[in-house]
């Protein structure tokens, strides 16, 4: 459990922020890096059709500050010449690696060759890393999953196919595209690759505590761990596991802590986008963050009723408040009124990317 390098560029600690649609925009990964422990930030997944369209939210969505390097961007797509395009984009505006999106189930996605449809369609995968490897200077890395169906699972097949067209990282989410984020991922497959390949190796899905993630370096000698949703539900997840790394005391927030964050992610998402746009994103990270916490529920419900930035601030406030004086948290109504927001599906949730 050591630092790795794709190329020349060092991932420390071997910690990656898993790229999620929607969700790891500028303002979240910065939010999470400024927490501590995240050795590679990634961008959300970005349509190469819109790229190279010009469309604007595609091009927003490349924005990153000098504090998230070393940065990835993710990039998705089916036709060769657009996703060449799209990565050359990506090189010029200074990202330090080019990363290809081989795993979203998202039917929306994978319709137009791109995503997890690249599984079923070897030639087509070949052809593009070939295409991008020519084209650009910084390295190339791939996100897999285990396999297109669930009796068809080829991500060994894949990562060799990947390596031998010049990839330099390999990420593996152990789930099938049939199988969507249902069911447990699959880590063996992780140590199968690492087998297989020469470069560096890291494995996705499930790890939402510092046990796991330590029990699955332990089980398959994978270089790397990426967290997603796990991070959502507690942004010092990166920062515990590297204090475990290090044998320091491992980090635990205080309700205090957990308000501020809440208000530091609110102020940094009302800077970069309008205000019915950072409500909804901040909808989405209080309804993750605050479940298992007392009074959680109650909580999500007033803030999924919230419609403007003073009502969500004094939501905040009133249930932190509650909390850190131990008293019961009702919202604005009776306990037997909750209704929780919807929950979020990572991929298939953001597809308007595409």
């Amino acid at each position: 459990m050591k630092p790795f390098k794709i190329r020349d560029i060092e991932i420390n600690p071997p910690l990656i922020l898993s790229p999620m649609a929607g969700v790891t925009d500028i303002s979240f990964r910065r939010l999470l890096k400024r927490r501590g422990g995240i050795g590679l930030t990634v961008s959300e997944f970005i349509s190469v059709e819109g790229l190279t369209r010009n469309n604007p939210k595609s091009k927003r969505q490349m924005r990153f500050f000098e504090e998230e390097r070393p940065f990835a961007v993710q990039i998705f797509g089916g036709q060769s010449e657009r996703m060449r395009m799209a990565a050359e984009m990506a090189e010029e505006v200074g990202a330090d690696i080019l990363d290809v999106n081989c795993g979203c189930p998202a039917p929306k996605v994978v319709k137009h060759g791109g995503g997890s449809g690249l599984l079923r369609d070897y030639s087509r995968l070949e052809e593009i890393l070939r295409e991008i490897k020519k084209a650009i200077s910084i390295p190339l890395t791939i996100k897999i999953r285990a396999g297109y169906y669930d009796h068809t699972i080829n991500a060994v097949e894949t990562a060799k196919l990947a390596e031998s067209c010049g990839v330099e990282h390999i990420a593996l989410h152990g789930r099938t595209k049939e199988q969507g984020y249902k069911g447990l991922a699959d880590w063996d497959l992780v140590r199968q690759i690492k087998e297989v390949v020469s470069v560096p190796v890291s494995g996705s899905g499930d790890v939402t505590s510092v046990e796991q993630a330590f029990a699955r370096w332990q089980e398959t000698g994978c270089d790397g761990i990426l967290i997603g949703r796990g991070a959502m539900a507690n942004p010092w997840i990166f920062r515990q596991i590297e204090d475990a790394l290090h044998g320091r005391e491992i980090f635990q927030p205080t309700i205090e802590d957990k308000r501020a964050v809440l208000l530091e992610y609110f102020e940094m998402l009302l800077e970069d986008m309008p205000e019915l746009a950072a409500i909804g994103r901040m909808k989405q990270l209080a309804g993750q963050f605050t479940k298992g916490l007392q009074g959680g529920a109650l909580f999500r419900t007033t803030i999924y009723h919230s419609h403007s930035v003073t009502e969500v601030l004094d939501r905040i406030s009133e249930y932190f408040e509650a909390v850190a004086a131990g008293r019961p948290y009702y919202g604005e109504g009776k306990p037997e009124e909750v209704e929780e927001a919807p929950a979020l599906d990572s991929c298939e949730a953001a597809t308007v990317n595409s």
